[in-house]
């Protein structure tokens, strides 16, 4: 005789999720569109303005007063200086650039709006002077701050929790130039959130916005992720081996960034005040371009198309060299106060491994030994095995790699899985306040 089961038993039909009324949806989804149009435009201004600052510290200047801009002398030069510029917008200007990016995940809670000027004007510094970080952290922060504070009027139609969501999104659909990253990131916290509500639903209103987004930041600026690579169409045996151990050893080399960030933040935290630990994080990443080059400056997603195009003509010492530089690089500038996020660095820090794995051994593929470096790095530094696949596969711009990388990022995960986040602890008692007070106290 079969037990009947009771309604809340995981068999039940009332213990299914119920779908989210099609007529919410539908009234919520007009501001997920306004969200995505806002994100994509923060992120091209701030983008925009990053850019006209590198032409000018690396291009304009240095044609003008006839020097080489790719001297070492003139690359301490401005990543020393933009080292005391950023610092002096952390010590001085309102706002103090808001909260610490080494401390904050990559979705936080909405700063005030007097915090955002300050924030923008210390990420297109870095963005400009050749600081090694991404732009996705503090992009995000300044987009779920300006759209909380315009929809606090509206909080009963539009709750903040969903603004915040929708912006990071937004932000992340139009870094990627695709919603098909955002819904990846989300996908695991919808899951554990779902409850009574179908997943598709709750990743509804995200897709809407980070397509949104991913759309107007194709039509205005064209992004290019993927670096120009040989097909990779026929998976081989071999290659599981291959692309397994490249994953594997770059897990390894994220953890150990993430083991050694946290104590350096740590170090550089007890300094007094911003302006000098800012700055001389600037003179310690100009000593490092000095030694790794051009290539080793920025967040990584140009020069990575550059060092693909160059590797034939670099041997194992000189990529060695390259992805300590960026290693430090990504240690330093994080860890000293720089504002900006650490997933485009590591994916640098993945393709560097990955031409050093197929410099070493020529009959690993070339596609399958970047994209498993760069899943195996982003899998450390970022903690998601979704996003980590989704940048591999974007990075290469070939799918059927994506067969190879499922397998392979297996026993990464186990590396990873009980490893320290690459996230430090802000100093004081609590979470860093972007306020004068913690500002001083540093």
């Amino acid at each position: 005789m079969t037990k009947d089961r009771g309604p809340d038993e995981p068999d039940s039909p009332a213990a299914l999720p119920e779908p989210v009324p099609v007529r919410r949806l539908l009234v919520l989804a007009l501001p997920a569109l306004v969200i995505g149009v806002v994100a994509a435009a923060v992120l091209f201004v701030l983008e925009a303005v990053g850019s006209a600052l590198e032409l000018l510290a690396w291009q304009v200047v240095p044609d003008l007063i006839g020097v080489d801009a790719t001297a070492g002398w003139w690359i301490f030069g401005v990543l020393a200086a933009t080292g005391l510029l950023v610092g002096l917008v952390l010590r001085y200007v309102p706002g103090h650039g808001g909260r610490d990016s080494a401390t904050t995940e990559l979705i936080a809670d909405p700063l005030p709006a007097r915090s955002l000027p300050s924030l923008a004007l210390a990420t297109v510094l870095g963005l400009g002077g050749g600081v090694s970080l991404g732009p996705e952290n503090p992009v995000i922060a300044v987009t779920t701050g300006v759209l909380v504070s315009a929809t606090n009027r509206v909080r009963a139609l539009v709750p903040r929790a969903l603004v915040v969501e929708l912006a990071a999104a937004a932000t992340i659909g139009a870094l990627f130039g695709t919603p098909v990253a955002a819904a990846l990131v989300f996908t695991g916290p919808a899951s554990a959130a779902v409850g009574r509500t179908a997943l598709w639903d709750r990743l509804f209103l995200p897709l809407v916005a980070a397509g949104t987004a991913a759309v107007t930041m194709t039509l205005i600026a064209h992004p290019q992720f993927a670096v120009p690579l040989p097909d990779y169409a026929s998976p081989a045996l071999a290659d599981l081996w291959s692309a397994a151990g490249i994953t594997t050893a770059g897990a390894g080399l994220g953890v150990s960034l993430a083991a050694l960030f946290p104590l350096l933040h740590r170090a550089v935290h007890h300094l007094p005040g911003p302006v000098l630990a800012v700055t001389l994080g600037g003179v310690a990443l100009g000593l490092l371009g000095v030694i790794g080059g051009p290539v080793t400056l920025f967040n990584g997603a140009d020069e990575v198309r550059e060092l693909v195009s160059e590797h034939e003509r670099l041997d194992a010492a000189a990529l060695v060299t390259i992805l300590a530089v960026k290693c430090g690089a990504l240690l330093i500038a994080a860890a000293s106060g720089f504002r900006g996020g650490r997933i485009f660095p590591a994916v640098f820090i993945g393709t560097t491994l990955g031409l050093l794995a197929q410099t070493i051994w020529p009959s690993i593929p070339l596609t399958v030994a970047i994209a498993s470096g760069v899943v195996g790095v982003v899998l450390a530094v970022a903690r998601d095995g979704w996003i980590a696949l989704f940048i591999g596969v974007a990075v290469t711009g070939n799918v059927p790699v994506l067969a190879v990388l499922c397998v392979a990022i297996l026993p990464a995960w186990l590396v990873v899985s009980r490893a320290p986040e690459m996230i430090a602890v802000p100093s004081g008692a609590g979470p860093a306040s972007p306020d004068r007070k913690s500002a001083t106290a540093w």
